[in-house]
């Protein structure tokens, strides 16, 4: 199963063999042990749960600490499930950036960069309205409601709100370079969410 947790540390270019410059985000991912192991059995699906970024033990609850102790892993702050329908992992062995290699496609998940509360030509691509003739709606949304029937706004319309710091998923990335003396993954593109942030990465089939 190729699926690890990493931390996104930002983004730079590389140059390939034939020369053509690659703009690619640098991922620091795992390595990560497994910490437990989902069977249908039991559970009623398959799956691992790896873990990722250490921490102190004051920083994790007693019971943390305890499921972290089972499978003798240091202190470790983020656990993700991941599905593993081949079972091929067991407790107490460790996931590294070696499961992936130069070429292969990926999905990124992780939380979008926040941006607060925006109008709707940020949010959602909005047109500005007329700026001569006195207008006073050039970023206004404008109309948003029928007449006297239904009388309401209906749900799930487009407006103003929260934008971004919300789970996003990138796909179709491509592997551009594994570096595992570093626990480094070099993707094509750019990935969800800050420099610093933890982000999730899985085999795109």
């Amino acid at each position: 199963m190729a699926a690890l947790i990493g931390k996104k540390v930002g983004m730079t270019q590389v140059f390939g063999e034939d020369g053509r410059v690659e703009r690619v985000s640098v991922v620091e991912a795992g390595p990560c042990p497994v910490t437990a192991v989902r069977t249908h059995d039991v559970d009623g699906y398959v799956a691992v749960q790896l873990a990722f970024g250490e921490t102190t033990e004051k920083r994790l609850t007693k019971g943390e600490r305890g499921h972290l102790a089972k499978v003798d892993a240091p202190p470790l702050k983020h656990l993700v499930e991941f599905r593993d329908e081949a079972g091929e992992l067991q407790v107490g062995e460790q996931v590294t950036v070696e499961a992936f290699e130069k070429g292969q496609r990926v999905k990124v998940s992780g939380t979008s960069k926040g941006k607060g509360f925006q109008g709707t030509v940020k949010r959602h691509g909005f047109s500005r309205g007329p700026v001569t003739h006195g207008s006073h709606n050039v970023r206004a949304p404008g109309s948003i409601g029928a007449s006297a029937t239904p009388s309401r706004v209906f749900k799930g319309l487009r407006g103003p709100g929260q934008m971004g710091n919300k789970r996003a998923t990138q796909r179709g990335l491509e592997v551009v370079d594994v570096l595992p003396d570093r626990n480094l993954l070099l993707l094509r593109g750019s990935v969800p969410g800050p420099k610093g942030g933890t982000i999730e990465i899985r085999s795109d089939r």
